[in-house]
């Protein structure tokens, strides 16, 4: 199993969300395509509910790390995309981050990154993950 240490460095602000470095160790690097709020079979999840829709995205993320053998805890960098972003969203994002570690059995905060866009490629994802992880 590769390690992944996540912290804060003085002389940046710390989030309390997530963290800003991470060092990995291990010998595969991973990366996945991004993740939607999708079922296997394609069905949409939590349409217009941006904290269901980001729990779906972890639990995908956390799928397709399984097939490659690793976890969410490997991830060393996140990256969120979300439709029409404003800071109103802040709570909706928070929950779903919440609820989607917990559903996956995580506390690990690697390194994120939110990007806010016009749209997602289906008319109902509101939010898509992208992650780098790495494997023994």
């Amino acid at each position: 199993m590769s390690e992944v240490t996540t912290f804060d460095v003085p002389g940046l602000p710390e989030t309390g969300l997530y963290h800003q470095v991470s060092v990995a160790t291990g010998s595969r690097l991973v990366s996945l395509a991004g993740q939607v709020a999708q079922e296997a079979d394609g069905t949409p999840v939590g349409p217009g509910d941006l904290a269901a829709q980001v729990e779906q995205c972890y639990a995908n993320v956390a799928t397709a790390l399984a097939g490659a053998g690793g976890t969410i805890d490997d991830v060393v960098d996140l990256t969120a995309y979300v439709v029409d972003w404003s800071a109103d969203k802040v709570p909706a994002l928070v929950e779903g981050m919440t609820r989607g570690a917990a559903r996956v059995g995580t506390t690990h905060t690697p390194p994120a990154t939110l990007i806010g866009v016009a749209s997602l490629f289906g008319p109902d994802q509101l939010v898509e993950l992208k992650v780098t992880a790495v494997l023994a």
